[in-house]
């Protein structure tokens, strides 16, 4: 089955939605900011999934990264605690197959999972 962790307001996240769909697959959207977040360790799991360490998929470009977090050393398991706790620094898109995962941005990424 394939996941996709999706936000709707994020331009990144539709662009690899719509990527999704054209590939004619069976998806299950999971929109974690609302439906479904995150725990320490469906985050922790899926970060281990995709071969990434948690600071590759923090958007450092956000404000609330910029005035708490920016220039701040944390170890790997505060930074998926971090993430879990302000799920807005998860990059996105995400999509996960039973056996791996990727970031779909750029959204040509989506096909390293088929």
């Amino acid at each position: 089955m394939i996941k996709i962790y999706h936000n709707t307001r994020c331009k990144k996240s539709r662009a690899g939605l719509e990527y999704l769909k054209s590939k004619d697959v069976d998806f299950t959207i999971i929109q974690y900011l609302k439906d479904q977040p995150f725990t320490f360790e469906s985050l922790k799991k899926l970060l281990k999934k995709m071969k990434v360490k948690p600071q590759d998929m923090i958007r450092k470009q956000e404000k609330i990264y910029k005035e708490l977090f920016k220039g701040k050393n944390f170890s790997d398991d505060e930074q998926i605690k971090i993430m879990v706790e302000n799920p807005k620094l998860i990059n996105r898109p995400i999509i996960e197959t039973d056996d791996n995962a990727v970031w779909g941005d750029p959204p040509s990424e989506i096909d390293k999972l088929f």
